[in-house]
């Protein structure tokens, strides 16, 4: 059976909870640590036992012989960098959504990937997890696919701040953040997962004065069905996900984590096709990525590489249409 020694890069709430969610598989080493402080990597590292090594140069811990692979879970603005650096010394890379900041940065680390012969794969949780599984196989019964509905509204903690004039992290521009990156992301990638690449994104949004969005929406159209999202950091929203077929509709909890998911037949018959979910919700995402290093692939069916650009395609087609630009979107990129 094999073990994978993982670096983590990044110290927050995230990447204690992967941590937390991957040592339910033993398949799991928690190696090294990647912190910009000494004293805060080695504050994190003393957390867990046996304790991980601590670096403070991303190229020491990447070129190192310590780790297998790496997690990253920086701002989203650092993910391509990151990844990249990692992924020519030849460590795979397993990286938070969104991937990157644009679709410019997600075509050069898939590039790195295919070069360097390593996995790349987009930490996207909800895809792997058995009730996605249970969407995808169950489709059918709804016959004729009509729409997706989807949306992720949150009021962040962090907002409250904002109104104050405290611009923390979550609504600052040069990180890549906002509603649509945060957020919108859980809505878009698995309507991409299942469905592929759309005809035409059609989005509306609110840009707050730190130069993010507080909230947006989507119309997109496929052949014969559309798709409607919305995701907000500035409102909550309680409604459940929906596919809607000709035969009946797919009631799914939470898009971004679902526990619960029903069909409504037309004839007024319902269907529970929910699947028991014994580990944590990150623990599907370690456990793909695993499987992936032992079997020898370098690319995942459910979370691809070619769902991940799409994805950034979409997102980077919304923000267009916005006017919502990053200091990731004007780097050179060369």
């Amino acid at each position: 059976m094999m073990k994978v020694r993982f670096g983590i890069v990044g110290t927050n709430w995230i990447t204690e909870r992967f941590i937390q969610a991957a040592m339910e598989t033993d398949q799991f080493v928690l190696a090294a640590v990647y912190s910009r402080t000494e004293e805060k990597g080695s504050e994190f590292a003393s957390k867990y036992d046996p304790r991980p090594a601590v670096f403070t140069d991303l190229s020491e811990m990447a070129s190192s012989e310590v780790i297998d692979a790496v997690y990253i879970a920086s701002p989203n603005s650092f993910h391509a960098e990151q990844a990249i650096l990692c992924m020519k010394h030849g460590k795979h890379v397993l990286c938070e959504k969104p991937l990157a900041s644009n679709t410019a940065e997600v075509k050069r680390m898939i590039d790195a990937a295919r070069e360097n012969d390593v996995l790349l794969m987009e930490a996207l949780k909800s895809t792997l997890m058995p009730n996605f599984k249970a969407v995808k196989d169950n489709l059918y019964k709804l016959g004729r696919i009509r729409r997706y509905f989807a949306g992720y509204c949150q009021y962040s903690s962090r907002y409250d701040a904002y109104k104050q004039g405290t611009v923390l992290n979550a609504f600052n521009p040069a990180f890549s953040n906002g509603s649509l990156m945060d957020l919108g992301v859980y809505c878009i990638y698995p309507m991409v997962a299942l469905f592929g690449k759309p005809e035409e994104v059609k989005a509306e949004g609110i840009l707050l004065s730190s130069g993010v969005d507080g909230e947006g929406s989507m119309v997109i159209r496929y052949p014969k069905m559309d798709a409607v999202i919305m995701h907000s950091k500035i409102s909550d929203s309680y409604l459940p996900a929906e596919i809607q077929g000709e035969n009946g509709t797919m009631i799914i909890d939470k898009i971004n984590q679902p526990y619960d998911v029903k069909i409504h037949y037309r004839d007024g018959t319902i269907e529970d096709i929910t699947q028991t979910q014994s580990n944590e919700s990150m623990y599907y995402e370690v456990k793909e990525f695993i499987e992936l290093l032992e079997t020898g692939k370098r690319d995942s069916a459910v979370n691809s590489l070619e769902t991940s650009l799409i994805a950034a395609q979409i997102a980077e087609e919304s923000r267009r249409q916005i006017g919502l630009r990053f200091p990731a979107d004007s780097k050179d990129r060369t």
